[in-house]
């Protein structure tokens, strides 16, 4: 009898805090990564602040084959990332943000490609610290990802029977 009372409690507390995850989950992961990329951004303002910032310029450069130099590369970038982390954060324009970073990703793993000396010391299994910097950015991918599945007001659903329970 006590074994089952405490299985009970643990589901009803399960339930609620999975509840919470769901209802709450995408929202605080849109904020998280907006603050990311603000912060990120707001770094970027400042020449030699940021640890990104010589690969960064230095790859803007390439990829606009040396039209656009670091002094206008790194302000312009900073803004683009300082866009990012508003619009993740005030949940506004999601569409246009979610383009803004999917577009600045791409440019955030040329690096890897394009700096292969800096970014990896055994390539592809053992990244430098740059290289692992870049990386990370899988994972703000994957977010966004989750993000903009929700922009048409999908929500995350806890318990799948809630799901057969609307049909």
């Amino acid at each position: 009898m006590v074994q089952q009372s405490f299985y009970a409690r643990f589901e009803n507390v399960d339930r609620h805090i999975t509840g919470w995850m769901a209802k709450n989950g995408i929202t605080l992961l849109r904020i998280s990564v907006g603050i990311v990329f603000f912060w990120f951004g707001v770094l970027k303002f400042v020449p030699g602040l940021s640890p990104a910032d010589a690969l960064a310029t230095r790859t803007i450069s390439v990829l606009t084959f040396g039209v656009v130099p670091p002094e206008v590369s790194r302000p312009v970038l900073a803004a683009w990332e300082c866009l990012i982390g508003l619009g993740l954060i005030s949940g506004l324009f999601m569409r246009a943000t979610l383009l803004l970073l999917f577009v600045q990703m791409m440019g955030t793993i040329t690096p890897l490609v394009l700096f292969p000396h800096e970014t990896w010391t055994i390539f592809p299994i053992a990244p430098t610290l740059e290289g692992q910097y870049i990386l990370k950015n899988i994972v703000l991918i994957t977010a966004a990802l989750v993000i903009g599945a929700t922009v048409r007001g999908g929500k995350l659903v806890s318990d799948p029977a809630l799901l057969k329970a609307q049909k």
